[in-house]
């Protein structure tokens, strides 16, 4: 496909074999749009809304079973709240909620297979793009936005969230946050916010207001969880904003996701290392406090 930007070909075909080779079964693709996407913004929400709605459920049907071996074998709940491998399950079952929201958008954005994944989403490099210096500057852009995310908590503070206490119940709780942050975090929340929404948006509402909507969408969902902690709802909004013209800037996914993949890494990595950070100063808690803080958007 000589322009995988350009517009695509009308009709869009799907799934057609190549005539030219009578021997062959597999299907051709027609050029695709990632800005024009086969599917419209009604779709597109209730994807979003189903990977909300994996979130809750699948966390909720994993914890049942332990839930009822402690009511069979100590005949209570007390103390639940708070128990260490309750948490552990919660956090770890975000991973299989992951895995079937990627298999819903999946169905969506290939229709079964019929068109091709990346492409359609616009998760390949920008046309014309030098690779290194595109990943280059994906990088500084990330390392500036986690700069002006300790800032801003400094400045704002915030009480402790209930995802503190969750990351702090154990290592094994900080290390599976960290996991899911580095891993499976930015790919989902890039493939549902900026590969499926935002250009269903775009296309009819506009650039600028498909920009706010998503990034009011990417920080609304945070906002009950984050009420009081205003430094991280501001970041969270500035990140999804920056991201967000990222995309639209190039026109394709794969920046912001390596911009979005570099801010949680590091943050996933210092998650790792802060038990293990013996003297610190009250600055660098802070700092380390608010990479923690931010960690946990990936768990709502």
């Amino acid at each position: 496909m000589s322009d995988q930007f350009a517009s695509p070909v009308e009709p869009l075909i799907e799934g057609r074999p190549d005539a030219s080779d009578s021997r062959s079964s597999r299907p051709t693709f027609v050029s695709i749009n990632p800005n024009d996407p086969p599917w419209g913004v009604s779709q597109a929400l209730l994807i979003w809304l189903i990977s909300i709605a994996f979130l809750f459920i699948v966390p909720l049907l994993a914890i049942i079973p332990y839930v009822t071996y402690r009511i069979l074998v100590y005949g209570s709940v007390e103390g639940l709240g708070t128990n260490a491998n309750l948490i552990f399950i919660s956090i770890v079952s975000v991973l299989p909620a992951h895995i079937f929201t990627f298999l819903i958008i999946w169905l969506l954005v290939t229709n079964r297979g019929r068109r091709p994944f990346w492409q359609t989403l616009g998760l390949t490099w920008p046309e014309n793009a030098v690779q290194w210096m595109t990943v280059l500057l994906a990088i500084v852009l990330a390392l500036f936005l986690l700069g002006l995310g300790v800032v801003i908590t400094k400045l704002f503070g915030g009480s402790q969230t209930q995802l503190d206490q969750i990351i702090n119940s154990s290592l094994r709780a900080r290390f599976a946050t960290a996991f899911l942050a580095a891993v499976t975090g930015p790919f989902i929340e890039e493939v549902i916010y900026r590969g499926v929404l935002y250009p269903a948006l775009q296309r009819a509402i506009g650039m600028g207001w498909a920009v706010a909507v998503v990034s009011a969408l990417f920080g609304g969902v945070h906002l009950l969880q984050y009420f009081n902690n205003l430094g991280v709802i501001l970041v969270i909004v500035i990140l999804s904003v920056s991201l967000t013209l990222v995309r639209a800037g190039t026109g394709s996914l794969l920046p912001s996701f390596v911009i979005h993949t570099v801010f949680n890494g590091i943050q996933a990595i210092i998650l790792i290392v802060q038990p293990f950070v013996e003297k610190t100063t009250p600055e660098k808690k802070a700092a380390l406090g608010f990479l923690a803080h931010s960690l946990s958007r990936l768990l709502t």
